[in-house]
């Protein structure tokens, strides 16, 4: 395994291996990885010839006072997990690098940006779009992958691929989930024993959800109202629902009475200081 920090010589090596005919698979992260990134390596390495690993915390898709300064990081622990699913070269460049001095080039996709996680974080996706097409650019993938558990963050990326015509394609990974039931997160480090205790319970609400959904219930706010009250029966932390939402899974767009498409139901849950996200294809 070999790590590149600069992305000229990322890219260089890339065109590289292009013309040698290797194919690449790029998994992006923000490094302090876990069993869902892992995942997500071992999905590549059976799709390419070349796998790719981005580490980098993003400053671009971090709102004025969310956690920049304190996301988690450990990157000597990151790179001997990617050593431990066969990972060939991490790439693990600097904000400078990324965006040096001068930089006002920005990607952004409009509408499906605008709802539930852009509406409290209006810059977000254009942060996300901005660093992701320049991996793109500098890795040459002919794959990359995503997890699911980040769903509009995965639908956002397939507009902007199809839109620009990007020579790659995206594939999305099932959510990977605690033995508990809870979508594993690096910020689920930041939850307190009695949260993280309590955490659960917004997979075992959506999971309520799908059975009533299954049982013949097809009203979207009736649903939505079912997993709110779940939350206040089970959570005796302080707890703040941003959203509880059901969209077509395909164009992301709300359902909002009956569901007759393929759904997902969608969730964001402040639980004291963590904002934790999580969905369920109904």
């Amino acid at each position: 395994m070999k790590q590149i920090n600069n992305s000229h010589e990322m890219q260089a090596f890339a065109r590289e291996s292009c013309r040698n005919g290797k194919s690449i698979a790029l998994v992006p992260t923000m490094g302090f990885l876990h069993e869902g990134h892992l995942e997500l390596m071992r999905r590549a390495r059976e799709k390419a010839d070349l796998v790719v690993v981005s580490i980098f915390v993003n400053p671009i898709q971090f709102g004025p006072n969310e956690d920049l300064d304190c996301y988690p990081r450990d990157l000597k622990g990151d790179l001997d997990k990617c050593q431990s699913v066969e990972v060939d070269i991490v790439f693990t460049p600097t904000p400078k690098d990324l965006y040096p001095d001068h930089f006002q080039t920005s990607v952004a996709v409009s509408d499906i940006t605008k709802v539930l996680c852009g509406t409290s974080r209006p810059n977000h996706f254009q942060g996300v779009t901005t660093v992701v097409s320049k991996l793109f650019n500098i890795t040459l993938p002919d794959f990359a992958f995503f997890g699911e558990k980040d769903f509009q963050q995965l639908a956002v990326i397939r507009r902007m691929v199809v839109d620009l015509n990007f020579p790659l394609e995206i594939i999305g990974v099932p959510i990977v989930r605690e033995s508990d039931g809870l979508a594993m997160s690096s910020r689920n480090a930041y939850l307190p024993a009695q949260e993280r205790a309590e955490a659960p319970a917004i997979y075992q609400a959506l999971t309520y959800a799908k059975e009533l959904f299954s049982q013949g219930n097809k009203n979207s706010p009736e649903l939505c109202q079912t997993v709110s009250e779940q939350l206040n029966q089970n959570i005796k932390s302080d707890f703040i629902i941003e959203y509880i939402e059901i969209y077509d899974s395909l164009n992301l767009t709300q359902i909002k009475d009956t569901i007759l498409a393929p759904a997902t139901i969608l969730i964001a849950v402040h639980l004291g200081k963590t904002r934790l996200i999580d969905n369920l294809q109904l």
